[in-house]
């Protein structure tokens, strides 16, 4: 995939997942040329702790604390050259108490990984233990409702897409729309 073969460090099809990893699910179809498994360990190095080459820095650290592992693959039913790679991540790769933190790793710039063709997170577990660190928000969806005076319909917080390129009249427009069928931004 890269300078580097990934297989070598990051598919460890003997690892034992712990109940304290969290542990992902991708759907993937590697490149022509790019086996299964090479794939795979590419996701889980460029989402933890690898890189395209070697880097001096590398012997500063133990990596292998750190690095998320590609344990289990599985092609895809009824998909030609479609593959489920299971990825463990263990705790000390992440920030307590960040969701973006995790997120940020776990499905950064993985998803433009010239190893792959297509790339999509299937599935997430976090450890209950983890999910307690997230203070989550102050307050809940009523107080949100009763300061914004908005009951019975639904509450977006989002970006008009494409986010550049629109006119202000064509911006208003998709505003106006939105609007008009019962949103509130």
């Amino acid at each position: 995939a890269g300078v580097k073969d990934y297989r070598l460090t990051y598919y460890t099809p003997d690892y034992e997942t712990k109940d304290t990893d969290i542990l992902a699910a991708f759907r993937m179809t590697p490149q022509p040329g790019v086996p299964a498994e090479e794939a795979g360990a590419a996701v889980a190095a460029e989402s933890s702790t690898g890189t395209w080459t070697t880097v001096w820095t590398d012997g500063l650290t133990n990596l292998d604390r750190y690095k998320g592992r590609c344990y289990d693959i599985d092609p895809v039913p009824g998909e030609e050259n479609q593959f489920i790679a299971y990825v463990a991540y263990p705790l000390d790769l992440f920030e307590e108490g960040s969701v973006t933190n995790m997120f940020t790793s776990i499905v950064g710039n993985v998803f433009g990984f010239k190893a792959l063709r297509a790339l999509r997170l299937e599935d997430l577990r976090i450890p209950p233990a983890y999910t307690k660190t997230f203070q989550g928000p102050p307050h809940g969806i009523q107080v949100e409702r009763d300061k914004l005076n908005k009951y019975g319909r639904p509450l977006l917080g989002c970006t008009i897409k494409p986010k550049l390129g629109l006119s202000a009249k064509n911006y208003g427009r998709a505003v106006y729309e939105c609007l008009r069928g019962g949103l509130d931004f």
